[in-house]
C-alpha cells in the first residue's frame, strides 16, 4: 500500500493511553467495583484516580485547559474504565455529554465559566432532557423556561439524570416557545446553586449502582440571561447533534464491560475443571468463547469507525453513531449473558464479576435512546438516502 494513504490503525498515541488508563483502572478502580455495586454508592475512589490522572474528562480541549483529547482516545478512556467498573465509566461519559452541547454551540464566555472547572475535576456536569412523560419523544417535553428581564426562569422536572446530585453543572433542555414544537426547545446551563433548583432520592436500579439517577427539579429556578446556550429554539437541534457525538462513547462502554466479561470468562474456563480437565479445553466452550471475542472486536472497530467520524466534523452522522451504540450495547448484553452461562451456577452469585456486568450491560441497550430508537434513526437514514 503507497504510504501515503496509510494504514487503517490506531496511532501510537491511543495503544499508549490504553496501557495507561487500564494499569489504572486494575489499579485503583477494580479493587473497589464490587463493594461500589454492593453498597450501591458513588464511586469515589474512581473520580478521585481519573482526576489526579486527567482521564474524568478527557475530551475538554486545551484551550479551556482541558486534556484536548480526541474522540476516539475519549472512547478508548470510557472503555477500559468499563472494562473495569461501568459505574465510573460514567463519570468522563457523562462529563462529555454534559458539556458537549456547550463546546458545540455555547458563547465563549459560558465555555469559559464552564469548561476550566469540568476540566480540573472541581466540578462534573450532566445532561437534562428526558422526562416522565417524554422519554424517546422529547420534544413532547414539558420543562419551560421564560425570559424575565435578564434572567431565565425555568419550571418543570427531568428524569433519568445520570450522575445527578454529582453533578455542578446541568444542560437542560426547556420550551421557550411552545407553538413552534421541537424548534421552540433551548438549551440552558444550570448551576446546582442556582435558585429553585433541586434533585430528588436516588432511583433504585438493576445495576450501574455507583453511578446515581436521580430527578431534578426546577421550581422558579433562575439563571442569568446568558446561560443560554446558542439561540432561542436551537436547543433541540443541539440536543440531536450531542447525541449523535456521545452515542459511540455509551458504545464504548458496552464495549469495555463485555470485554471485562470475555476477560474473567478466559481465566475461569482455564481453571475450573470437569471430568478430570480444565473446561476451556472443551469444544463446545471455545466456540463460546471465539463468538464473544469475535463480537466484541467487531463492535469495539465500530465504535472507533463513529468516534473518528464524529471527530473529523463529518455530517450525517445518524447512521454510523446510532450503529455502534445499538451494535455494541446489543454485543454487550449477548457476551455478559453468555459469560454468566460459561461460569455456571458461580455466575450467578455476586462472588463473580459476571452478573454485575450483565446487569451493568442491560443500560446500554436502553440510555441515550432505545435500541428501537436506534434502529428508527438508521432507517431513516437509510431511506433519505
Amino acid at each position: 500500500m503507497n504510504p501515503e494513504f496509510g494504514i487503517y490503525q490506531l496511532g501510537e498515541e491511543h495503544d499508549a493511553l490504553r496501557e495507561t488508563v487500564r494499569a489504572l483502572a486494575d489499579r485503583e478502580i477494580a479493587p473497589h467495583a464490587a463493594a461500589v455495586d454492593e453498597d450501591e454508592r458513588y464511586p469515589a475512589e474512581a473520580r478521585d484516580a481519573m482526576v489526579r490522572a486527567g482521564f474524568h474528562a478527557v475530551h475538554v480541549p486545551d484551550s479551556y485547559d482541558g486534556e484536548g483529547a480526541d474522540s476516539v482516545a475519549t472512547c478508548i478512556v470510557i472503555e477500559e474504565v468499563a472494562r473495569a467498573c461501568a459505574s465510573s465509566s460514567l463519570i468522563p461519559a457523562v462529563n462529555k455529554l454534559g458539556t458537549m452541547g456547550l463546546m458545540m454551540a455555547g458563547s465563549d464566555a459560558l465555555k469559559k465559566q464552564v469548561l476550566p472547572d469540568v476540566a480540573s475535576g472541581k466540578a462534573m456536569a450532566s445532561y437534562a432532557l428526558s422526562e416522565r412523560e417524554a422519554g424517546s419523544d422529547a420534544a413532547a417535553m414539558r420543562t419551560r423556561a421564560r425570559l424575565d428581564g435578564d434572567h431565565w426562569v425555568l419550571n418543570g422536572t427531568k428524569c433519568w439524570i445520570t450522575n445527578g446530585g454529582e453533578s455542578t453543572w446541568y444542560t437542560v433542555m426547556a420550551v421557550t416557545d411552545a407553538d413552534r414544537k421541537s424548534s421552540g426547545i433551548s438549551a440552558f446551563m444550570v448551576h446546582a446553586d442556582d435558585p429553585g433548583f433541586s434533585v430528588g432520592p436516588k432511583e433504585r436500579k438493576l445495576g450501574i449502582k455507583g453511578s446515581p439517577t436521580r430527578e431534578v427539579y426546577f421550581a422558579d429556578c433562575t439563571i442569568p440571561a446568558d446561560r443560554i446556550i446558542g439561540d432561542p429554539g436551537t436547543g433541540f437541534k443541539t440536543a440531536l447533534a450531542t447525541l449523535d457525538h456521545t452515542r459511540p462513547t455509551i458504545g464504548a462502554q458496552a464495549v469495555g464491560i463485555a470485554q471485562g466479561a470475555v476477560d474473567a470468562s478466559i481465566a475461569y474456563v482455564k481453571e475450573r475443571k470437569q471430568f478430570g480437565t480444565a473446561i476451556g479445553d472443551f469444544q463446545g466452550v471455545q466456540f463460546m468463547l471465539a463468538d464473544m471475542a469475535m463480537k466484541v472486536e467487531a463492535a469495539r472497530q465500530l465504535v472507533y469507525v463513529s468516534a473518528a467520524r464524529a471527530e473529523r466534523g463529518e455530517g450525517r452522522l445518524g447512521f454510523i453513531s446510532s450503529a455502534a451504540k445499538c451494535y455494541a450495547s446489543d454485543v454487550a448484553m449477548e457476551v455478559t449473558t453468555d459469560a454468566v452461562q460459561l461460569f455456571g451456577g458461580a455466575g450467578y452469585t455476586r462472588n463473580f464479576p459476571v452478573e454485575r456486568m450483565m446487569r451493568d450491560a442491560k443500560i446500554t441497550q436502553i440510555y441515550e435512546g432505545t435500541n428501537q430508537i436506534q434502529r428508527m434513526v438508521m432507517a431513516r437514514a437509510l431511506l433519505d438516502g
